[in-house]
């Protein structure tokens, strides 16, 4: 028994000893880097906007009513998440109106997509009046669509130039990246 208290007095005294012990903590020369890897949809709202509003430019399938309110009266089957300003209606009407002629001419190569959303004349023929009202309309869009949804300017332009060059017909030039990082012009 004596032996056993001793045991237990010797580990009482090495417990305690380690318990009233200091450590030294100290930082590392390089800052702790934490990688954490998140994707967040922050521009879901953009992408559906963009969504309705080239569904109804083009005459594709449009939502449902119930997915959002009528754009106007211009516009059958044109629907929105929210509504939009009259700027953008009017916008998006001006480009219906004019999207025959501009597939067409996209189709030929005469004008094409760039990255940035807009058209550019890429052949002879390109009639500057109708690049020239097709931009201006679709930078209106691109504004409102900016301010709506906080997002940043460049990159509502970039997602539609995305849906834009998805969109166009065959034979159509477009600005694409290419392998070495910087952009080019090919025929979709």
């Amino acid at each position: 028994m004596k032996k056993e208290m001793a045991v237990l007095a010797v580990l009482l005294v090495v417990f305690l000893g380690m318990g009233c012990m200091s450590m030294q903590v100290k930082a590392p020369k390089d800052p702790i880097k934490v990688d954490v890897t998140m994707r967040l949809d922050v521009y879901q709202h953009v992408a559906n906007d963009i969504n309705s509003i080239e569904n109804a430019v083009s005459g594709k399938a449009a939502p449902k009513p119930e997915d959002g309110m009528k754009l106007n009266f211009l516009m059958v089957n044109a629907y929105a998440e929210e509504s939009l300003s009259p700027e953008v209606v009017q916008a998006a009407a001006s480009r219906k109106a004019r999207y025959a002629e501009l597939s067409s001419l996209e189709g030929k190569g005469v004008i094409g997509e760039n990255r940035s959303g807009m058209v550019e004349a890429k052949g002879s023929g390109a009639p500057a009046d109708l690049i020239s009202a097709e931009n201006a309309d679709r930078m209106t869009i691109y504004k409102a669509l900016s301010q709506k949804n906080g997002a940043a300017l460049e990159d509502v332009r970039k997602l539609y130039a995305q849906r834009l060059q998805n969109d166009a017909p065959s034979g159509t030039p477009i600005e694409v990246m290419n392998a070495s990082g910087s952009y080019e012009w090919k025929n979709k």
